[in-house]
């Protein structure tokens, strides 16, 4: 008598957990990587004097999912320029992308690179080492363009020619899934 419902315990317990792993689907949407490829405008204060400049920018972004990604970002800083002062930046580092609220992704992200600046009336050029913490908000228009809603950043330049520079910026444009 208990031979038999040792089995038969054995059996259930066995079909019970085929059907279970049976009712489990994988998502077609699980790891992998993100890459999105974007342009931007953008609107500047720089510590340089009582300056504000606008320009262009393109970045790229590559996020494996649920884990920091990596952001390079080219700005262009050229318009509203005074005695020909004007400066552009070449930046690379990580970026964190939050969940998705509704549409919206809020992201953070500290970046470091090259920043190239042209003193008033040409008279001489400068590269220096550039810090810029920041962050922003996304909103999906779809599953690959996202509109940039703002994008914040805080541009430290540590060994600028007169003492440390500061910048802030916020920009704005689109950003579209590419793989």
């Amino acid at each position: 008598m208990r031979r038999p419902l040792l089995l038969l315990g054995f059996f259930v317990t066995t079909l019970a957990t085929l059907a279970a792993h049976a009712q489990v689907a994988q998502s077609a949407d699980a790891g992998g990587i993100v890459v999105t490829v974007g342009a931007e405008a953008s609107y500047y204060s720089v510590g340089y004097g009582p300056r504000q400049l606008v320009g262009i920018g393109a970045f790229v972004d590559a996020e494996p999912k649920g884990r920091p990604g990596i952001e390079a970002e080219y700005r262009n800083l050229l318009w509203r320029q005074t005695a020909n002062v004007h400066l552009s930046t070449w930046l690379i580092g990580p970026r964190y992308g939050f969940h998705d609220f509704h549409r919206f992704q809020p992201y953070v992200k500290v970046l470091v690179g090259d920043g190239l600046f042209n003193f008033p009336y040409n008279y001489a050029h400068g590269s220096y080492f550039v810090v810029a913490p920041g962050g922003g908000v996304d909103y999906h228009l779809n599953r690959r363009i996202s509109f940039r809603l703002a994008d914040v950043e805080y541009q430290d330049w540590p060994q600028f020619t007169f003492g440390n520079m500061s910048s802030f910026g916020i920009s704005s444009g689109l950003r579209i899934r590419v793989y």
